[in-house]
């Protein structure tokens, strides 16, 4: 082989060992990355919630009867004393011309009962006056002494025994006239209400207990409703508070007094609010994973008026954040950063454009960040999100940066 054909293979030789150790050089890991902060920083405990007016009055049916239509709607404003709803009182089941004919068999009875009545306090009256006139002439005349002061005795308790008998009688009579009244009644009632017309009497006006809005009507529709059956909600729209339900192992660092924010949608400024209860009995509930869950209801109050919002109402969703704990000046570090690192936690720290591990000291954190309390300093970048690929000293390319 000729001179010149050996330094062209050696050199075509070289260059594809060039080019193939360029093509496996290691590549950088492209990775985004955030900056180390330092300012405000809250741990907070925060579940979605609802909001709820503050004292809620249910108005509902004082007897079992029919109802008329009720005109108010949902967002009526009404006073205290002003009429909601109007009820009469529910006919009586119909009846037969047999049975009328035996509720009249029952008047004509009662009516005899009571003459028999009658008749027996005459009775009881004349044997009263008579025994009254016997216990005169025997005072009289043990008095004079011509008979004994047994038969003077005698008398005297026929008399006493006379005044009860004649007010057991009254008693009897009084009686058999209310049994007359309550059967004539029944047929009256029927005959009165079975043609379709309404006493005056006979309506009763249903009156809100205070001043307020109409929440929800519970039975618009004329009909028949029984006793106790419920008609009206009525209460303050603006008088709410929320409750929120967060899990019972986050609720022990939860007090009364806490600070807390409720956000109620997008462009919306959250509201400031104050924790006021913490309910001392959790419940279970099935989350959206189908775990059961213990929770347990926190209440607030707004701190604050409502008056720049104007559609907020009872049951709107809230979003609840729980500040159990605030520093002003803190190192923070977004928690997509973090990986577990042995017992302890670590970062990737970029350095000159490679990824050095880091190992810090956090004891707390919210959904969005760590506080550091060592081994990181404000204004470092740091890997957000690490790959499975990113190993310390590994040479990263970043491709995002978040908080520059």
């Amino acid at each position: 082989m000729k001179t010149g054909n050996r330094i062209a293979l050696l050199a075509s030789a070289i260059a594809v060992a060039g080019l193939a150790a360029w093509a496996l050089r290691p590549q950088p890991v492209p990775v985004e990355v955030a900056a180390v902060t330092r300012g405000p920083f809250e741990q907070t405990v925060s579940d979605d919630g609802k909001t709820r007016v503050r004292d809620r009055y249910v108005v509902s049916s004082p007897l079992a009867g029919r109802v008329a239509r009720i005109r108010l709607k949902a967002g009526d404003a009404v006073a205290a004393g002003d009429t909601v709803a109007v009820l009469t009182p529910a006919a009586p089941n119909f009846l037969d011309a047999r049975t009328e004919r035996e509720l009249g068999e029952r008047i004509g009875s009662a009516e005899a009962q009571r003459m028999r009545a009658l008749a027996e306090v005459q009775k009881a009256d004349a044997l009263l006056a008579q025994a009254a006139a016997d216990s005169d002439r025997a005072a009289k005349l043990a008095a004079g002494g011509f008979v004994s002061a047994t038969a003077r005795e005698q008398a005297e308790l026929a008399l006493r025994t006379a005044q009860k008998g004649a007010e057991a009688a009254r008693y009897a009579e009084d009686a058999a006239r209310h049994e007359e009244a309550q059967a004539r009644a029944t047929l009256v009632r029927y005959r009165v209400e079975g043609t379709g017309r309404v006493l005056g009497s006979a309506r009763w006006e249903v009156k809100a207990p205070v001043q307020g809005a109409v929440l929800r009507v519970a039975q618009e529709s004329e009909s028949t409703v029984a006793l106790g059956a419920p008609l009206l909600e009525i209460a303050d729209p603006r008088s709410l508070e929320a409750v929120v339900d967060i899990l019972s192992q986050e609720s022990v660092g939860v007090r009364a007094g806490m600070p807390a924010r409720l956000e109620l949608g997008t462009g919306v400024a959250p509201l400031a609010a104050q924790v006021r209860r913490i309910e001392p009995a959790a419940f279970t509930k099935i989350s959206a994973l189908g775990v059961e869950e213990q929770r347990v209801n926190v209440v607030l109050d707004f701190t604050e008026p409502l008056d720049r919002l104007q559609t907020i109402g009872d049951g709107f969703r809230v979003e609840a954040h729980i500040v159990v704990w605030r520093a002003a000046d803190a190192v923070k570090v977004p928690v997509g950063a973090l990986f577990r690192d042995g017992p302890g936690w670590a970062v990737f720290v970029v350095e000159d454009g490679y990824a050095r591990k880091r190992s810090i000291k956090t004891s707390r954190r919210n959904p969005a960040e760590a506080l550091v309390e060592d081994g990181l300093q404000p204004n470092q970048s740091v890997v957000i999100y690490p790959p499975d690929a990113l190993t310390d000293g590994a040479k990263v390319a970043v491709t995002k940066a978040q908080g520059r």
